[in-house]
Order: C-alpha cells, then sequence, then structure tokens
C-alpha cells in the first residue's frame, strides 16, 4: 500500500463521514452522487481496505474508515490555515514591496516620500532598484515602478499621476560670470545635454539661446544636474530638480513649459494586493500634494540680477 494518501480525494471522505451519505455529502461539495462515490472508492483503493459500510440507510466508517478520519481532518485543517496565512498576508499592511524607480526621481523626490510611508505603515518594507529600464517589471523583478515618461505601454497597468514643468538652469555663479555678456541668441553661453546628429539640435534651436554651445554631453539627468551646479553651463531640467535647491537658478527670462507625466506602474494582478495598494496610494497622494514644485508654479530659486 502507497504512504501517501490522495490528496483530492480527502474532501469527499470527509463530506460522507460527515453526512452520512452520498447525497448529502454531493450537496456539500457541489459535486453529483456519481463523483463522491468515484472519489470515495478511488481512495479505498489507494488504502485497499473498504473505508465506509454502505447500506441502504447510508454510509458508515468502518474500522479503518474511523482510523483515516483524524489525518483527514489534520489535513483539511492545514489547508485552511495555510489559505488563511496567504491570505493575511496579502491583505495585511504588511510585507515588502519591490520598486524600480527612474534615477531622476529616486535621488531628487523620492526620499521624503518612503520616509513618510514608512511613518503610517512601518510594517511595509520597501526594496528598491534604482534604474532607467522598464522590462525589469514585465520580468516580474519588481512589483511597482516610478517613471517619467511620454506615454507607457506593455504589460502592465500604468497610473499617469501628472505631467511635471521643465525650465532652463543654471547655478548663480554661472549666471554672475557669463549673463551680463552673452549675445542675444546666447553666444558666449553654454548648454549641459544630450547631442544629436543634427547640430546643433533642435531642441538647442528651439530654445532662447540658439547660438548657445553644446560643450559637455550627458544624458542622463542627475549627472546633467550635477554638472549644472558645478557651473559648467545651463540646461533645461525638470522644475522639481531645483525646488528649494539654492544651486539651481532658473535662468532669467525662461519660462516653464510641459513636458514628461509621471507614471506609477504595476501588475494588473497586483492591484488588489493591500500592501501594494497602500503604497503606490501613497506615492500618488505624495506626488499630487507637490504639484506646485513639478509645475514650476512655486519660487524655486531667487531671481536673478
Amino acid at each position: 500500500m502507497s504512504q501517501l494518501p490522495c490528496w483530492a480525494d480527502m474532501p469527499y471522505f470527509l463530506a460522507v463521514a460527515r453526512g452520512g451519505s452520498l447525497r448529502v455529502a454531493a450537496e456539500a461539495t457541489g459535486a453529483t452522487h456519481a463523483t463522491v462515490d468515484r472519489h470515495l472508492r478511488s481512495l479505498e483503493t489507494h488504502y485497499g481496505v473498504a473505508l465506509f459500510e454502505r447500506s441502504r440507510t447510508g454510509l458508515r466508517l468502518t474500522e479503518e474508515g474511523a482510523a483515516v478520519l483524524p489525518a483527514a481532518e489534520a489535513a483539511e485543517a492545514a489547508v485552511v490555515a495555510a489559505e488563511r496565512r496567504v491570505s493575511g498576508l496579502a491583505q495585511a499592511p504588511e510585507g515588502r514591496v519591490h520598486l524600480s524607480v527612474s534615477p531622476s526621481l529616486a535621488f531628487m523626490i523620492l526620499p521624503g516620500m518612503l520616509a513618510s510611508f514608512h511613518d503610517r505603515h512601518p510594517g511595509i518594507d520597501v526594496d528598491i532598484t534604482v534604474t532607467n529600464r522598464s522590462e525589469d517589471l514585465t520580468r516580474s523583478e519588481a512589483e511597482v515602478g516610478l517613471r517619467v515618461a511620454y506615454e507607457v505601454s506593455g504589460a502592465v497597468t500604468g497610473r499617469k499621476v501628472l505631467t511635471y514643468s521643465k525650465a532652463i538652469y543654471a547655478s548663480p555663479d554661472y549666471l554672475d560670470r557669463l549673463w551680463d555678456s552673452r549675445g542675444p541668441d546666447g553666444e558666449g553661453l553654454s548648454w549641459v545635454g544630450w547631442r544629436e546628429e543634427d547640430d546643433p539640435p533642435k531642441w538647442v534651436l528651439e530654445s532662447p539661446f540658439p547660438k548657445a554651445k553644446i560643450r559637455h554631453g550627458a544624458r542622463e539627468g542627475v549627472m546633467v544636474a550635477e554638472m549644472v551646479m558645478a557651473g559648467m553651463g545651463m540646461a533645461p531640467l525638470p522644475c522639481f530638480a531645483a525646488h528649494g535647491n539654492p544651486r539651481l537658478m532658473r535662468v532669467p527670462g525662461t519660462v516653464a513649459t510641459p513636458d514628461r507625466s509621471i507614471f506609477i506602474l504595476l501588475h494588473s494582478d497586483l492591484a488588489s494586493t493591500r500592501r501594494v495598494r497602500l503604497f503606490v496610494d501613497h506615492l500618488a497622494a505624495e506626488i499630487k500634494a507637490r504639484r506646485d514644485m513639478f509645475l514650476g508654479e512655486t519660487r524655486d530659486q531667487p531671481a536673478a540680477g
């Protein structure tokens, strides 16, 4: 006789043991009489003994069936406990959320948002991957993504929070040194930013300073901001990058214009998981609460003379 029970048959065994008939067991399990009887006979074949005495009045446990009953009930209790445990982990405000976030958001705005989330939900830990890749969500490497983009697509759910603005910034020292001696189209000034095949690129020609030269090339936003703060030139930056930063000053005479949007991304099958939902809702609320900062409607630096 095999030592492993037929687990699929156990619910029907328990239903008959408790109900005393195929009819009652069928009602309890939502199966037909024939299905219940087939599972009972499968279990009896597995054990090599009769588990029930069958009569016109119903079914009654044999001595062997009575010996199996405690083990079947223990197995049922273990399965129910496991289901409740898994459900509880999914719904309780505890556990871990894996976040994938782009560098500009990670280093410029995220720490304060994470601190307030921890204060509200100390039972939820956040593991963070800083990357510009979006495929980490589709590969299940992360549960939530925070991205800046014009649009998102793919096998994830995208929640657009808001569209932020950008403006042209430089360091106060850079403007003190070069602003008054500039030419009418930006001659004498320099850009920090990405180079393109066209020279000068379209974004330079469409700026207020089409004659300024790109002297230092970089494509990663945090690096560009650091180079600007170091006095290496001016660059279009997200307004949230300069908020409250005395090392970045909006270039005089320039205005904030809409740029890309901030998206929160997640797998649709995680949307109802409580720890994930709490985290996503918190991020969205924190970003919206900083709307003026993202739109550049607050005074993000002192005016230049």
